[in-house]
């Protein structure tokens, strides 16, 4: 599972076994180390009708509702997209994606990176999609 943050949104990319263990209803977690600490990060099945997150004692977690989660991993559908709203004003955005074999291995990531992705649909489709330089 990846992880981008960028401001108040929140982006989780998963694999195809990490889609099928949640849809399982397993947790998936991921830790990033620090020489003094660490962040951890994880996306849980909830009986909750709304995708959210919290952030406890230097975990992040995202949950998901098990009937959009389940909709979601047996479907093509790539994306999961929720606003959560804040205390006072604004929202975090939160964003669940189904991670895809780059078009281009290499270019700006591992080969190794792209094992158990799912296929890419531009790729399928022929359309000739390039990553900025």
């Amino acid at each position: 599972m990846k992880l981008r943050i960028r401001g108040n949104t929140i982006r989780l990319r998963l694999k195809r076994g990490e889609v099928d263990r949640i849809a399982a209803g397993t947790s998936v977690a991921e830790e990033t180390r620090f020489p003094d600490s660490i962040l951890a990060y994880s996306l849980e099945v909830s009986g909750n009708s709304d995708i959210s997150a919290r952030f406890d004692d230097g975990s992040l977690v995202v949950s998901l509702p098990k009937s959009k989660l389940m909709a979601w991993a047996r479907s093509d559908e790539v994306s999961l997209i929720a606003d959560q709203k804040l205390p006072g004003s604004g929202s975090l955005s939160l964003l669940i994606e189904k991670d895809f074999k780059c078009l281009e291995p290499g270019h700006h990531r591992d080969c190794d990176d792209d094992e158990d992705t799912f296929p890419h649909p531009s790729a399928q489709t022929k359309i000739n999609y390039r990553h900025p330089r």
